[in-house]
């Protein structure tokens, strides 16, 4: 495990070898009761590639921070940055998976998924779209509308969704939260596959130790309000990892050791 720190990013751009750099992010909301402060000059940088998972309680700023990389919160201050460009508003190579599903109750699945490409006026890319749907087993329910859909299935589609217009960058918010434990661990599977197919660079957002352990490559812990990153975890767990890792001694042994050093920090 390694401290957080002084990332040294440049005033310009994402270093080389780096997808996405934030740097110095801080964010105020203002309330009817005053400011509230939740991000306190938060720097970090997301590797090409990288299957990152940001951890932390409810209401440490970890969202925030998600829908600023978005483009669809601006910040207090500082910057993030996608390559060389500065990211203040939606970029078209980054999609973002939302904690619910959000499909469009008078449109049917297929429909759906097309959204993204009417919104930029594109045709839609139906053999892409074809071969997604199959990979999540969602072929053969495009004309289901998403009230004839479980849960599971309409996290599938929106999955297929954001993948569908092909971004370099997927942001997920804590999309499984509201699942039932089987059905997470089935789509935690799932993810980890089209990871592995795709190589897109992926940042999770999760108050889950042990989702955040399972997926990710590195996890970055951050503290209660204002949120601030207190550690950054490398996993070195080989790939691909079967749920029954979850079990393992050493599994336990590091869900353990990560939970001690967060209530190590609130004490």
């Amino acid at each position: 495990m390694n401290a957080a720190g002084s990332f040294g990013l440049p005033h310009g751009g994402a270093p080389a070898g780096t997808k996405m750099a934030v740097e110095g992010a801080t964010k105020f909301y203002q309330t009817r009761s005053g400011a509230v402060h939740a991000l306190d000059n938060v720097s970090l940088e997301v590797k090409e590639g990288e299957f990152l998972c940001i951890l932390g309680p409810s209401g440490c700023g970890k969202s925030t921070l998600l829908w600023s990389m978005a483009g669809l919160h601006g910040l207090s201050g500082g910057k993030i940055w996608l390559g060389n460009d500065a990211i203040t508003k939606p970029h078209p190579e980054i999609a973002m998976i939302f904690q619910e599903a959000n499909l469009l109750p008078w449109r049917n699945l297929a429909r759906n998924i097309e959204l993204p490409f009417e919104l930029k006026k594109l045709p839609p890319d139906r053999a892409r779209i074809d071969a997604l749907l199959e990979r999540v087993g969602l072929k053969g329910f495009e004309h289901k509308f998403p009230r004839e859909l479980s849960g599971g299935m309409q996290q599938r589609a929106s999955i297929v969704r954001s993948l569908a217009v092909n971004p370099s960058v997927l942001l997920m918010d804590e999309p499984f939260g509201a699942l039932d434990a089987f059905t997470r661990d089935e789509m935690n599977l799932l993810v980890q596959e089209i990871w592995m197919e795709t190589k897109k660079t992926i940042i999770f957002i999760t108050h889950s130790i042990v989702e955040a352990l399972f997926l990710a490559d590195r996890i970055v812990v951050m503290s209660a309000r204002p949120g601030r990153i207190q550690e950054i975890v490398e996993v070195g767990m080989p790939r691909p990892r079967g749920v029954e890792i979850q079990s393992t001694p050493a599994f336990i042994e590091r869900v353990n050791a990560i939970k001690a050093m967060i209530d190590h920090r609130k004490a």
